[in-house]
């Protein structure tokens, strides 16, 4: 009789132990102070380095650890666990590679991939504009083609590693083709030719510069397109942003378990009324739904990066990235609700999950976005529900 199994095997189950004592001994002793202060984290950076995590998107031909789908998920839940926000410094970084080694020229491949695997070389990716975030292909940013090199001018923002990616792929307007998304490409730009023209404050995420980025007449190489053929830009994105939604759909099931770990700690210690607050039936049922909602966002993240390996996953991973970041808001606002007034106090890590968890119902997509893709694919009977 055969079985769907819902274990981790032998190797996930190591890797995840390695990665969480990283993150027990390494990250949260340092994340309340560094988020805090605003101290960029760069002895975790390079721990992310030592453990291979900069490679885990990149062949292990080129030095990368190729892992599957189901243990990258897993780097983003144990590292978001502890501290969300740097988190963020792998996640644009894994994508970009990831783009690189699927569409990449092998002269490109040979030039960037080994040295992005060590962490030697950072990257990001760059779509969002000023005026331009849902609507991809409404981004202005424009490169003129100049014998072998393409000038390139316009504004991206919102952008993870921005101080740090080199190269830094870039989506930008080849051509005024219609529709847009023909006319979209994406250039490998070096850092020397992008200027960084402020940080961008924020809500949480911290510990990862968010920059907006200026081109003003950069010149880049023929050589840097990605894959060598214009007018493909905006297919090696959104194919990108599938990854990029079961990463922010791991690192929301990572913030949810810290919140629920929190709330289940804090009602067995704290005490009123002469008992503690878990023996109030208030409070199980709270602790009852966290726990719930939790394991099935963790359930639709692994079945989303299980299907991932044989294909696309529009709706599977639209799903995913819905449903576990909605679940991060509701388990943080949980969380400090039982918490009472200490849950709004920056003294308990629930004050932190509440401010970082907004970010994953935003980015990759707004959740509204998400609901419309995974109607659409069900309206087009591109997915299903049920086996």
């Amino acid at each position: 009789m055969a079985v769907m199994d819902f274990e981790l095997d032998d190797d996930q189950r190591l890797f995840r132990r390695t990665l969480r004592t990283f993150v027990d001994k390494e990250i949260i002793p340092v994340a309340p102070e560094w988020e805090r202060t605003g101290r960029h984290p760069a002895e975790i950076i390079a721990r992310f380095a030592e453990l291979g995590l900069f490679g885990i998107t990149i062949p292990e031909q080129y030095g990368g650890l190729d892992l599957d789908r189901v243990s990258f998920a897993l780097v983003f839940e144990e590292i978001a666990r502890g501290w969300m926000g740097v988190a963020g410094v792998l996640g644009s970084h894994t994508l970009a590679a990831w783009m690189i080694a699927r569409y990449g020229t092998e002269a490109q491949k040979d030039e960037f991939l080994p040295d992005l695997a060590t962490g030697a070389r950072r990257t990001g990716i760059a779509l969002t504009e000023p005026g331009a975030g849902t609507d991809l292909q409404g981004i202005a940013t424009r490169a003129v083609r100049d014998g072998e090199h393409y000038v390139v001018s316009g504004t991206k923002t919102w952008i993870t590693n921005a101080r740090h990616a080199d190269p830094l792929p870039v989506l930008v307007k080849t051509s005024v083709e219609e529709p847009a998304h023909r006319g979209m490409s994406v250039l490998l730009i070096d850092r020397d030719q992008l200027t960084v023209s402020r940080d961008l404050p924020k809500l949480g995420y911290k510990g990862t510069e968010t920059c907006e980025v200026v081109l003003d007449g950069a010149r880049v190489p023929v050589s840097r397109l990605l894959g060598g053929t214009e007018g493909r830009g905006m297919q090696q994105v959104l194919s990108a942003l599938e990854l990029g939604r079961i990463n922010i759909a791991a690192r929301a099931v990572g913030v949810a378990q810290c919140a629920y770990d929190a709330a289940l700690g804090y009602a067995k210690e704290r005490h009123a009324f002469g008992q503690p607050i878990a023996e109030f039936q208030a409070i199980q049922l709270k602790l009852a739904d966290m726990a719930t909602e939790l394991q099935a966002a963790r359930l639709m993240t692994y079945w989303a990066a299980t299907r991932s390996a044989a294909g696309p996953v529009t709706s599977e991973a639209a799903m995913a990235k819905y449903f576990a970041s909605e679940v991060a808001l509701r388990a943080t606002m949980e969380a400090m609700r039982v918490h009472g007034g200490y849950g709004y106090s920056p003294e308990f890590v629930v004050e932190r999950l509440y401010r970082d968890a907004p970010l994953m119902a935003i980015g990759e997509g707004t959740n509204d976005v998400q609901r419309l893709v995974i109607a659409r694919s069900l309206l087009s009977g591109a997915a299903k529900v049920g086996w």
